[in-house]
């Protein structure tokens, strides 16, 4: 379970802790710090996390079946740890002029039409045939478990002291046909495999 860190200081907490993540975004491939401040209330590592899913997805190209769906569905598979961040990140956002929508989902045969499937800590048990289940789909499989793309996660959110970074495995999004940006590998802290088809830019 991840604590929250730093109770900082602001003006009205639902817009401060906006107005931090608004920040993480700007920066979101930087590094970004959680110890860094403008926020009045706690900014736990799920915060961060929360930001990075939701601008993935600026990073990614997904293939054009996948592109059919209507909404551009983030998923989370197990216990929702973001409360109401990322609700508050996506609301009334579009993603390549889809909506984007969170869904909570209990099982790896819930995650068609996902775009994104973060896979909780409450799933551990059950990683290896989660991942088996969704192999080769069309979902960027994210999550923060150890050991995620050492089993066949793509992006895995690591800490480096007060930062949230991730590791890439290419070689399962390859797999599922999804293109990373080459801004995204650049400051990945690991990437395993080789892109194929080309690299996003």
């Amino acid at each position: 379970m991840r604590t929250p860190v730093h109770v900082f200081r602001g003006t009205s907490p639902a817009t401060r802790l906006l107005a931090r993540l608004g920040c993480a975004l700007l920066c979101l491939f930087v590094a970004f710090p959680i110890s860094a401040a403008i926020s009045a209330q706690p900014v736990s590592e799920y915060d961060v996390e929360a930001a990075y899913l939701y601008n993935f997805g600026k990073f990614v190209r997904w293939p054009d079946s996948a592109k059919k769906n209507s909404t551009f569905d983030i998923c989370i598979l197990g216990d929702n740890p973001f409360g109401g961040t990322l609700d508050k990140l996506i609301a009334k956002d579009h993603m390549g002029g889809r909506t984007i929508r969170k869904r909570i989902i209990g099982r790896s045969a819930e995650a068609s039409g996902c775009a994104i499937v973060y896979i909780s800590d409450s799933e551990a048990r059950n990683l290896h045939r989660i991942l088996a289940h969704l192999a080769g789909g069309s979902e960027l499989l994210v999550s923060n478990l150890p050991d995620f793309t050492q089993s066949g996660g793509m992006i895995q959110f690591v800490l480096e002291g007060d930062r949230v970074r991730f590791k890439v495995n290419l070689n399962s999004a390859n797999q599922s046909h999804l293109v990373l940006s080459s801004e995204l590998l650049k400051v990945a802290v690991d990437v395993t495999g080789n892109p194929q088809g080309g690299v996003a830019q």
